[in-house]
């Protein structure tokens, strides 16, 4: 009898349906639907859940970045020093506010941004570093500070994969000026559409943030700044705080079943890239394989789906090369091997184990 295909995502609602079906109800009753009671209550239930003092949500993830940026008076003429591996969206978020993306190569382990080479990218025009704690790992955050001290320069956290992810026991999202948070339906905090929210323990931050999301209104009609559109809404506030109950035990599955995946990996021919700090969250699970492509065509015809994450580095992407990006070596071999396995909670021991075995099976020659 032939396995059933086991599928990377499955974003629609388990456990949790019941609770999000009753959060749709109420908001549907409610008639308010834009910056209500449900938003409120996200917001300063967010906010605990991340150990900040504040919370804004915010339309998306790419917008929580751009708004903070922006409340930090970051525009034109001035440079964000980032990631060259992660989703497009981060440099893209700079570019919103018009200043420029300058990458600094990723650590090979690690996979984020490499302390040494941000330090050898500062000029006189940075004016903030912007690392990404990808895949649920966190950035190392305490060299990443110790640079942004001697040059007096903001620390603006990319937390879009890492909900409740700490980096030396602290959270994520609280160690810099703020942490962008995004709530796609495949983060591990997801709404059923966009969303994203920004943490701080600025409150003047904070409030300019909540201007910005909101066309720089102090009140209907009055627009103190020039902002924009960017509100989250009450049926994903509602969704949100319907799911995040869950979140603690649905991190405490994704880090076991990494531990099953790394356990069970011993011999096969891939690298897995380790886990340098506790905190780490396994928004994805990663694996390097020079036959990539072979890899995942062995995978496929024994019926398990996987993602590449991600395959062009950000630097290398037409979108950015008004930007006149560096070459970033670590980060281009890394696209060029990195696959990322199934891994979300209601997986399996044994769908691991089916995983592993299929890839102890892969010879990579």
């Amino acid at each position: 009898m032939t396995a059933p295909r086991l599928s990377f995502s499955e974003p629609a609602p388990r456990e949790d349906m019941p609770a999000a079906r009753a959060a749709i109800e109420r908001v549907l009753a409610s008639g308010w639907y834009v910056l209500g009671p449900e938003v409120a209550a996200f917001e300063r239930e967010f906010a605990t859940a991340c150990g900040a003092a504040h919370a804004v949500g915010v339309g998306t993830g790419t917008d929580a970045i751009a708004l903070i940026l922006r409340a930090l008076g970051i525009g034109p003429g001035d440079e964000v020093i980032t990631t060259p591996l992660s989703a497009a969206y981060t440099a893209l978020a700079v570019l919103m506010t018009g200043a420029r993306p300058v990458f600094a190569d990723i650590d090979a382990e690690r996979l984020t941004i490499d302390p040494a080479a941000v330090a050898a990218a500062v000029t006189s025009r940075t004016r903030a570093i912007l690392p990404v704690h990808l895949y649920g790992q966190p950035a190392d955050m305490n060299a990443i500070m110790r640079i942004a001290a001697r040059h007096t320069l903001a620390v603006v956290e990319d937390c879009c994969q890492a909900h409740l992810a700490t980096c030396d026991a602290r959270p994520v999202g609280t160690i810099g000026v703020a942490g962008a948070f995004s709530f796609y339906p495949t983060k591990n905090l997801a709404a059923l559409g966009d969303g994203g929210a920004v943490v701080t323990g600025d409150a003047d931050l904070a409030r300019r943030v909540s201007l910005l999301r909101n066309g720089g209104q102090t009140d209907r009609y009055h627009h103190e700044i020039a902002g924009v559109n960017s509100r989250l809404d009450e049926l994903q506030a509602a969704v949100l705080r319907a799911r995040l109950p869950y979140l603690a035990r649905w991190t405490d599955e994704r880090r076991s079943l990494a531990r099953a995946y790394r356990a069970q990996l011993a011999g096969a021919a891939v690298a897995v890239p380790p886990q340098l700090d506790a905190g780490h969250v396994y928004h994805l699970f990663v694996v390097r394989s020079t036959r990539r492509d072979r890899l995942q065509g062995h995978l496929r015809e024994r019926g398990i789906d996987t993602l590449v994450h991600y395959p062009v580095p950000i630097p290398g992407q037409p979108a950015l090369a008004a930007s006149d990006p560096a070459d970033c070596p670590q980060a281009n071999a890394a696209c060029a091997e990195l696959v990322s396995l199934p891994l979300r909670p209601g997986l399996s021991t044994e769908d691991v184990a089916r995983v592993t075995s299929a890839m102890r099976d892969f010879k990579g020659d």
